[in-house]
């Protein structure tokens, strides 16, 4: 009794340092680890770092039990290096359990940016040129879907990531029809890169009319015209991004008229070996049930068309070409039993549940699917619960199995993801994370171990 309690008291007086992996955002204070301190002890704090550059760490410091670290952004070259924190205490014995190595990241935009209360939604390309074009929601008056007052912007990087260009907005209905714009939203984009003419095709769902704050998935109606039911909208940049072209409404060419909800993705869509544009795609049939499947366009953008979905009560879907003419669809689906994958071998004519059908684990979210080589990757929060723990996997059999990952954020956030390809060897990850509302890092594909 008395040996057990001398044993008590001895581990009373050490320190606890538990390292939790969150995105070390450059140029704010980040929560990275958290502590616990015994009663009657007041340490004299002491950090130190590894793998940044010299004098890269603005500053360090412990309040209100976590660990604080702050990162100049202008020192950090390379957002693929992560860094080790020590922490240690003089006079005191500190005990550092738990991750100790995290990872850079930079802030695209986040809530009060440009006066905006939520970024989200989103996409991410890598253009013929080697430009990292960002894009995603502006929710400019809170962080609710449509219908409200949304715009559809992007962010362009042209050093892999490291910084991003001031916001381009390239979708506004402003006050189409006399109506005001928080009744002429426009948002959820998917973004494709031509690889054959160059040319980046964004795509977005536009509502027209209704009540502001009025949830349109559960209002739209049928038919075709804009007062009825969302319409699916294309805008084209020939310049790499930095304009776009007035919108064009696709809808009657990929809508049939006793569907409600007919749009895109969200995420990104894909040029084909063949030169086939393919962008996912959703809709609500007549009794409301959503179904994903994918529209493609055999001349650059022109013209579109669908075929059949793949499985009824699915939504948010991304898509990779996984074999020549083979295209697998990873989907979001609304059961709660973990991702929904089939595969087409006739742009969506016929499907067939592929093998790992259900076998990605997720809390019903948007996810992202990536071909790159010989592999394929797989982005989501791998919680099957919360939107939490962002992971990043890798599978070397085109699906099968997924026995690479690498954990980025294990905090809890919106939770949406994006993957591109910066180049043969490095991943960029555009997501919601639990720092910021975009937030980006790049991954050398050798680290997902």
């Amino acid at each position: 009794m008395i040996l057990s309690s001398l044993l008590a008291l001895i581990a009373a007086t050490f320190i606890q340092v538990q390292h939790r992996q969150v995105p070390v955002v450059t140029d704010r204070d980040v929560a990275v680890a958290s502590v616990t301190v015994p009663e009657g002890i007041t340490p004299e704090w002491q950090f130190a770092v590894s793998g940044l550059p010299a004098g890269a760490l603005r500053g360090a410091y412990v309040r209100n039990g976590w660990v604080y670290v702050n990162v100049d952004g202008r020192r950090i070259k390379d957002l693929t290096r992560p860094f080790r924190l020590t922490v240690s205490a003089r006079g005191a014995e500190v005990r550092n359990t738990g991750v100790q190595e995290h990872r850079l990241a930079r802030k695209v935009r986040t809530r009060g940016d440009g006066g905006v209360q939520a970024y989200r939604i989103p996409g991410l390309v890598t253009t013929g040129k080697g430009t990292l074009i960002a894009t995603y929601d502006i929710r400019r008056n809170n962080s609710r879907d449509l219908q409200e007052d949304i715009d559809v912007g992007i962010s362009r990087s042209t050093d892999g990531g490291l910084t991003w260009g001031p916001m381009i907005i390239a979708m506004d209905m402003g006050e189409w029809g006399g109506l005001p714009e928080n009744v002429n939203g426009i948002g959820d984009p998917c973004i494709l890169v031509d690889e054959v003419t160059g040319d980046i095709l964004l795509f977005a769902a536009w509502t027209h009319g209704g009540t502001a704050g009025e949830a349109a998935w559960w209002s739209a109606g049928s038919g075709f015209d804009p007062s009825s039911t969302p319409q699916l909208m294309m805008v084209r940049s020939t310049d790499d991004g930095l304009t776009w072209s007035a919108p064009v409404n696709l809808t009657r060419q990929v809508k049939q008229a006793s569907w409600h909800f007919t749009f895109q993705g969200p995420g990104r869509g894909i040029t084909m070996a063949d030169g086939t544009l393919v962008v996912p795609f959703q809709h609500q049939e007549p009794d409301r049930t959503p179904a994903a499947g994918v529209m493609y366009s055999k001349d650059h953008g022109a013209t579109w068309q669908v075929h059949a979905y793949a499985k009824i009560n699915t939504t948010e879907s991304q898509v990779a070409e996984v074999e020549p003419g083979v295209l697998m669809l990873n989907m979001r689906d609304n059961r709660g039993t973990g991702r929904a994958v089939y595969v087409t071998r006739d742009l969506g004519k016929t499907w067939e549940p592929h093998v790992s059908d259900a076998a990605l684990v997720e809390p019903v979210c948007m996810a992202s699917l990536l071909k790159a080589g010989n592999l394929l990757l797989f982005s989501n929060p791998a919680d099957p619960k919360v939107r939490r723990n962002i992971t990043v996997r890798v599978s070397e059999d085109g699906g099968v199995t997924w026995p690479r990952e690498l954990l980025l954020d294990e905090g809890t956030g919106w939770g949406y993801s994006c993957l591109s390809m910066i180049d043969s060897d490095i991943v960029g990850i555009l997501y919601e994370s639990s720092q910021a509302h975009m937030t980006f890092q790049a991954v050398k594909l050798r680290d997902i171990r």
